[in-house]
């Protein structure tokens, strides 16, 4: 047996780099195997390190450790501990969260278009959908958003976002999980994060009894929140001693992330996000777009869509899907007016009841905690629109199933992810329906990660 078809964890190899695949990694091959190489271009040639290689795997997974041949789009990366070379040439793996830092943004987008319009091919049979175009008219193309305030000149795509979550050392230094693994790697900076979250220095505090940290920084400058979840037998006394290490002016809370419950300690248990001219409050880990211009941004291209389309006026009878803490319902609210009506439906109950503060003197609101599906059985009715804003793994064919079922002129589908949007738009074609509109957001730079906003129209 040839002994490199033996290869195991760690082992080292040489190959060419094929094209970017779905989920931040580039397609390469070894004696007929796939091998999926993450912090790779397409076109290079490279030596790489398997990170995951059992013999019966159907694929392998693998860290560029050497790059031999290099694209003219690879740029030095922003950030050491989470640059492949740097941080396996010093005895570690990269942390995770920024896995596309090593090429220009420009590149960085030609590759998202790539994903998306290879998923819609894939899974929705959509090939080169001409209503895939932002307002200017270019086609098939990942749109920046935000730039000019994030980052510098020299290192732009940094600064945005407004969340952040950390693990910690087994000696109680805040870090980041290597990709797909157990492992954790002291940090001292976040370049993608706010400056309210970096001028924390959450890495100057002691956090032994503390398995995870979560934090908010709204754009709007309010009131930062720290989340603490502490590990099991954590006593008050050792929350109190994290507690007087953080500034006076930060919310601090614990939590338990099985139960998504906080408890406050100091200040608030949730912060104040404004958006498309309302504030939200959004509690604890409840769920809040994490770029600085993400909220606004997706507003506008949703209120875009069905506004042109004359689907969103005064009287209309709407409903927002996944409503979260209502950012959607907001802005359909003020466009449907006292005389239309709006139901709104969230699944988490604590989001949910932040929903119900955020919306509470919009008579026109129905807001209704509970799985989407069951809500929609439970409360037939005919809609003019939807917005349907569902979390990465999609809404899924029975969902779908049941909102053409509820008759609407039009869908407008927020998605985090291409491969699940794609998939549920390949049912909503089965059901008779059609790609409408389509804009496509770089929401997450230096991450693989993307939103879309599309319309979704029935053909007859």
């Amino acid at each position: 047996m040839n002994p490199e078809t033996q290869t195991r964890t760690h082992a080292e190899l040489v190959v060419d780099i094929g094209p970017i695949a779905h989920g931040g990694h580039c397609v390469a091959r070894h004696e007929g195997r796939v091998v999926f190489v993450r912090h790779a271009i397409p076109g290079e040639k490279a030596r790489i390190r398997l990170t995951d290689a059992g013999e019966g795997s159907k694929f392998w997974r693998a860290d560029v450790v050497e790059v031999l041949e290099s694209s003219p789009e690879r740029v030095p990366h922003f950030w050491h501990l989470a640059d492949s070379l740097r941080s396996w040439s010093h005895g570690h793996a990269p942390v995770g969260g920024a896995e596309l830092g090593h090429m220009s943004l420009g590149h960085q987008r030609s590759l998202k278009a790539a994903v998306l319009a290879e998923q819609l091919k894939r899974l929705a049979g959509v090939e080169h959908p001409a209503v895939w175009a932002d307002p200017a008219g270019r086609e098939n193309i990942v749109e920046p958003v935000g730039e000019a305030a994030a980052g510098t000149a020299d290192a732009p795509g940094l600064g945005w976002r407004t969340r952040a979550s950390f693990a910690v050392t087994p000696g109680g230094k805040l870090g980041m999980h290597a990709h797909r693994s157990d492992q954790v790697i002291p940090v001292r900076e976040m370049p993608l994060a706010v400056a309210g979250i970096n001028d924390l220095r959450l890495w100057d505090i002691d956090l032994q009894g503390i398995e995870r940290v979560e934090v908010a920084a709204p754009a709007n400058g309010s009131r930062p929140l720290v989340l603490l979840a502490p590990a099991e037998g954590t006593r008050a006394k050792r929350l109190s001693a994290i507690l007087a290490q953080l500034p006076p002016e930060v919310s601090v809370a614990s939590f338990d992330p099985a139960k998504g419950e906080a408890l406050q300690l100091r200040g608030r248990t949730w912060v104040q996000e404004s958006a498309a001219g309302h504030e939200y409050r959004v509690t604890g880990e409840g769920f809040w777009q994490i770029h600085r211009d993400a909220p606004d941004t997706l507003v506008g291209a949703v209120k875009d869509f069905l506004h042109d389309g004359g689907y969103l006026e005064p009287g209309a009878v709407v409903a927002d899907l996944y409503a979260g803490a209502g950012l959607f319902t907001a802005a359909l609210a003020d466009a449907v007016g006292v005389t239309g009506s709006v139901l709104s439906v969230e699944g988490a109950p604590g989001t949910s009841r932040d929903a119900r503060k955020n919306l509470h003197g919009a008579t026109q609101v129905e807001i209704v905690q509970g799985r989407v599906e069951r809500v929609l059985r439970q409360t037939p009715r005919n809609f003019d629109a939807l917005v349907l804003d569902p979390p990465r793994a999609g809404a899924g064919k029975a969902v779908v199933s049941q909102l053409m079922a509820a008759g609407p002129r039009a869908i407008a589908y927020v998605s985090c992810d291409p491969a699940s949007f794609a998939r549920d738009l390949g049912y909503f074609q089965q059901g008779g329906w059609s790609l409408a509109g389509l804009r496509a957001f770089d929401l997450y730079p230096h991450t693989h990660h993307m939103e879309t906003v599309a319309l979704l129209t029935p053909r007859a």
